[in-house]
């Protein structure tokens, strides 16, 4: 028996040109398009402007695959993590973060990741699977469900920051941010979405020339070499001058200004000198800079550093007109909190020895 084809992984353009091959008109492959993308139907039956002949022709010929929620759990604070269930069996995390009056989806590219860096709990797996474009969607659309159900809000920002380096995953990644912004989809601007990478230059260079409208974040934790190294494995072959001059050129190309997400460490990161060398890093091109709190993980060296070091870090940087944030994380009473994905997950990942 000729093995089905998962109807999802198909372009607008691929499912109406299957149609026509089965005799059909081209508006019924938009319509198949639009219940699977829109409407969200998760069968053929749904689908009730289909003849039931057509239907159960593409019945045969096809196969509609969701990502299920395997786990949700919900923190004092709002914060919302879920366990996205794989076909395979495998589980990736998501997390809805409610701050003030905005609502933002932290969302994973991949199982596992391949660059180990000491401080995230998802270096600790090992690399099983690039997510399909529809898998990472799918963890879109099931936040954005829950946003306006549970937070009374819309979803308004989606960060690729979850498990897995979003530009290793590049033709999924991309067709996955198509997908959310196009009116038939999400229809999401795509200045609401952000792309976090720990920094592949090539990689970013590619953004710049596929002339990307969504925002680029750099996972830069440290401003020189030699620390960098020591947390970072990638910027033994992707240094920070080497960085610096593919952001020079996804700005010239693209003009978004870039986010760089600093995590800062105690005795490693925290100093009036680190954050000098952080401001003359920001000096290459137009950004900003998102101080985040850290959360310690099993097994980890680091430590959350102090409070007067973080806003002395902060400080030092806004006195050097500098825009920045400091994130304080949420959700640490289900071990959603940055940098923890995965962390307490992992009876239930398939294959991880």
């Amino acid at each position: 028996m000729e093995k089905k084809v998962d109807i999802r992984k198909l372009s607008e353009a691929e499912l109406i040109a299957a149609v026509e091959e089965m005799g059909e008109k081209k508006f019924r492959g938009k319509q198949i398009y639009e219940w699977l993308w829109s409407k969200r139907a998760r069968s053929f039956d749904e689908m009730t402007n289909l003849s039931f002949d057509f239907r159960e022709k593409l019945k045969e010929k096809f196969e509609i695959y969701f990502i299920t929620i395997a786990d949700k759990q919900i923190s004092s604070d709002g914060t919302i993590k879920y366990a996205f269930k794989l076909r395979e069996g495998h589980v990736v995390e998501g997390v809805l973060i409610p701050t003030g009056n905005r609502t933002t989806a932290c969302i994973s590219s991949q199982v596992g990741c391949s660059l180990a860096c000491e401080f995230c709990a998802t270096g600790k797996l090992k690399l099983m699977k690039n997510l399909e474009a529809y898998e990472i969607y799918d963890q879109v659309a099931e936040i954005y469900k829950d946003a306006e159900i549970l937070q009374s809000k819309p979803l308004q920002n989606i960060v690729y920051m979850g498990m897995g380096e979003p530009l290793l995953n590049y033709k999924n990644m991309l067709t996955s941010t198509q997908r959310i912004s196009d009116d038939k989809g999400l229809g999401m601007s795509p200045k609401r979405i952000t792309v976090s990478t720990a920094g592949i230059a090539k990689m970013i260079t590619k953004l710049a020339d596929d002339n990307v409208r969504f925002n680029l974040a750099l996972s830069l934790h440290a401003a020189n070499d030699e620390k960098r190294n020591k947390i970072m494995g990638i910027n033994e072959t992707n240094s920070l001058e080497v960085l610096a001059e593919a952001l020079k050129y996804f700005y010239r190309k693209t003009a978004t200004r870039v986010t760089y997400e600093y995590i800062i460490f105690k005795d490693f990161n925290d100093t009036i000198d680190d954050a000098r060398e952080l401001l003359a890093f920001c000096k290459h091109v137009p950004c900003k800079v998102n101080i985040i709190e850290y959360n310690p993980i099993d097994g980890g060296i680091f430590e959350q550093a102090d409070p007067e070091k973080v806003d002395a870090f902060a400080e030092f940087l806004e006195e050097n007109h500098q825009i920045v944030n400091v994130r304080r994380s949420r959700g640490k009473d289900i071990d959603a909190a940055c940098g923890q994905l995965a962390n307490k997950n992992k009876a239930v990942l398939k294959d991880i020895d």
